[in-house]
């Protein structure tokens, strides 16, 4: 005996539901439980909720989905009902969803059997006759909020439709479904539900004026119902033949309208007559209209999303970024809100010298005005790339442009921008960087530290036309990765420049540097993913912004080092003392992992002490070069040299108690390993030298 026998003798039977056909297989028992003959059989998933009492269906379908996304079973009860909607017999239902991906349920499998009733009472505990009316007016309400919080969730007209298709209307649910879109002076299908698989239905696309009922009711917006094949025939001889044979008894034809105009028609074809009654005729007409509202909806999100995309298309580069010897790698995300199009973009301009130039930036706001100001930035500052101009020429142009796009008046809605271009010279690995108001670059080293390499800067484009833009040239070495983004990536989140960096400094040490597109992705991550809700900043502000990065990776060409470097170059200009905190900074950010905490006081001591004595002492920029070589836990060595274009040499010398300067190189002589004065041809260089004592092994 198999376990189907032992189940059926026990009175439980067991079906199965395909999702991806809509049919629900049925044993006899299950069948006959329901109100349908008693035989094993395929039914369209319709049939079998029209069987069920339209609330206590509701109720399973939320239980189902619950259990499906916790992995377990669900169990429910509900109420079998007859072809006038009285309670039959109560049942219980045990079921269990599977997924193919994380959707709905693919499949669907359970056990069927009868609830036995309470003696004295009839099938549904209560009198039919008292109950019958008011389960009808339930489970109508249960329908129409089942359906209409089905159709607003419904974001895409994909979803619509597949919303339509599953509707199970109390007492006659429809076995095919079809919805039609106007289209200019034509009607066509966009899609239809309950064909038999390899029939193709002749309407796919007409004119208006054509005599079918879906081309009377969205012309006329007025709804058709056939209640049967001689109705259909009698007011549709033309259409008639083209019907018959689809094997449907009754249909209804409703216009799908919004704010007072057609947009198509909904057709709902039943095997069983239906006389569409005034309460029926009052849910079909409720359905159309949420159906038109969702419709409706779906397609101007769908043509968001399009001008949307177009626009990213339009003004981001088509081509994969590719400069020899270096990885590039972008990415781009749009803000959650509005039309997803802002005011970041990124570029990669091959130049007529052979070079390549990086840009990205950031155009204030994240609106329709400011994606069309970024669009124009763009074609000009690329226009005068083109023409071969220096960073600094091409920069400065881009502002001249801007600001002359309102004109002498300055009004509410004039914008500014920020950016940062820099051309590559792939050959040497040097790098001529433009700032305009935007962040600085970043630069992992080879052994994972990160570095913000402090760039000269002028003021954000559009600002002041006549504006200057100095150019800063370092050189990123083999194995190095540079970063440039838009402060979205840093402050979305509700972070402050500070705490932004801080969170994401960390995934740029520890990610891939070998895979950039794996990095960008965990750069993005960071801020976008589900570890970004656990990072919130301090600000109470939580708006989104766009985010525009670049990654730029020098992979070959100039042979490597064995022994590790990282090496940061400054310049301090007596224009802006300002930077004697940066390079200050930039020191301690080099030495981030030195073992001797006082020595790291002492190197930063004395970057201050010898850049501030080129400022106050000469009328020349100082610059500063910092080299730290050799492994972690051995013994490296941190040398630093600050140049000027002075050529007076300074001398040890031992000033009086009441003296106010000349104690600068008894520091450097009191604090460093070892340190000099070299002349130069035009100028002279200051160095000094720290040695690392080695960690000592542990005891073991």
């Amino acid at each position: 005996m198999c376990i189907e026998d032992v189940l059926s003798a026990l009175g439980i039977g067991v079906w199965r539901w395909d999702r991806a056909t809509d049919l629900v297989e049925l044993d006899a028992v299950v069948a006959g439980l329901i109100g349908l003959a008693p035989r094993p059989q395929k039914v369209r998933s319709g049939t079998v909720r029209a069987c069920y009492d339209a609330c206590d269906y509701v109720d399973m379908s939320a239980a189902v989905a619950l259990a499906t996304a916790e992995g377990t079973p669900s169990e429910s009860l509900l109420r079998v009902v007859g072809p006038d909607g009285s309670v039959v017999r109560t049942v219980a239902m045990r079921t269990r969803g599977t997924r193919t991906g994380g959707g709905e349920p693919a499949e669907m499998v359970g056990t069927l059997h009868e609830v036995p009733a309470v003696p004295g009472a009839p099938p549904g505990g209560v009198s039919t006759a008292v109950r019958a009316p008011a389960d009808r007016r339930r489970a109508r309400e249960a329908f129409l909020l089942d359906a209409g919080r089905a159709l607003a969730e419904a974001d895409s007209t994909q979803e619509v439709l597949r919303v339509a298709a599953h509707l199970s209307m109390p007492g006659f649910s429809p076995d095919g479904l079809a919805v039609f879109c106007v289209r200019g002076d034509h009607l066509s299908v966009i899609g239809h539900h309950g064909q038999q698989p390899g029939t193709e239905t002749p309407f796919v696309e007409m004119p208006l004026t054509t005599d079918y009922p879906a081309a009377v009711a969205a012309r006329t917006g007025q709804a058709v119902y056939l209640p049967s094949p001689e109705a259909y025939e009698e007011d549709f001889p033309a259409t008639w033949p083209l019907v018959r044979g689809f094997g449907r008894r009754s249909w209804a034809y409703l216009p799908l309208v919004v704010a007072g105009r057609s947009i198509g028609a909904w057709m709902a074809a039943f095997r069983e007559p239906v006389a569409f009654t005034p309460d029926e005729r009052s849910v079909l007409t409720t359905v159309a209209r949420m159906l038109a509202q969702a419709l409706s909806r779906a397609q101007v999100h769908e043509s968001e999303r399009e001008l949307s995309d177009g626009l990213r298309h339009t003004m981001l580069p088509t081509r994969r970024p590719h400069i020899d010897g270096m990885t590039v790698t972008t990415r781009y995300v749009p803000t959650g809100g509005g039309l997803q199009v802002g005011g970041d973009w990124y570029d990669v301009i091959d130049l007529p010298s052979g070079r390549t130039a990086l840009v990205i930036g950031d155009v204030q706001g994240h609106d329709v005005r400011a994606a069309g100001l970024m669009g124009q930035l763009r074609i000009a500052l690329r226009a005068y790339a083109a023409e071969g101009h220096g960073p600094d020429a091409v920069v400065s142009r881009t502002s001249r442009f801007l600001a002359g796009l309102t004109g002498c008046s300055r009004t509410e809605d004039d914008r500014f921008a920020t950016c940062v271009y820099m051309e590559v010279d792939p050959v040497h690995g040097t790098l001529d960087v433009v700032r305009a108001g935007h962040l600085d670059p970043a630069v992992r080293l080879r052994d994972g530290t990160v570095l913000t390499r402090r760039t000269a800067g002028g003021l954000p484009l559009g600002i002041a036309p006549d504006s200057d833009y100095p150019t800063t040239r370092f050189t990123l070495e083999p194995g190095e990765t540079l970063l440039i983004c838009t402060d979205g990536l840093i402050e979305t989140g509700g972070h402050d420049l500070d705490s932004g960096w801080e969170r994401l400094r960390p995934v740029l040490e520890s990610g891939p540097a070998d895979d950039l597109e794996a990095l960008a992705d965990a750069m993005v991550g960071a801020v976008h993913g589900p570890a970004s809700h656990h990072t919130t900043g301090p600000l109470a502000d939580r708006r989104q912004d766009d985010i525009a990065l670049l990654l730029l990776r020098r992979t070959a060409g100039a042979p490597v080092c064995e022994v590790p470097l990282r090496r940061s170059v400054l310049t301090v200009s007596q224009t802006d003392p300002r930077e004697v905190a940066a390079a200050r900074e930039e020191v301690r950010a080099l030495l981030h992992d030195w073992t001797c905490a006082e020595q790291v006081d002492a190197a930063v001591l004395l970057v201050s002490e010898l850049t501030s004595n080129v400022l106050l002492h000469t009328d020349e920029d100082a610059a500063l070069s910092a080299q730290l070589r050799g492994m972690p836990g051995g013994r490296r060595r941190l040398r630093v040299d600050v140049r000027d274009r002075c050529d007076e040499m300074p001398h040890l010398r031992t000033p009086g108690e009441t003296a106010s300067s000349g104690r600068g190189l008894l520091l450097v002589q009191g604090l460093a390993d070892a340190w000099g004065v070299d002349p130069l041809g035009d100028g002279k260089s200051i160095w000094f030298e720290l040695y690392e004592a080695p960690t000592a092994p542990t005891a073991g």
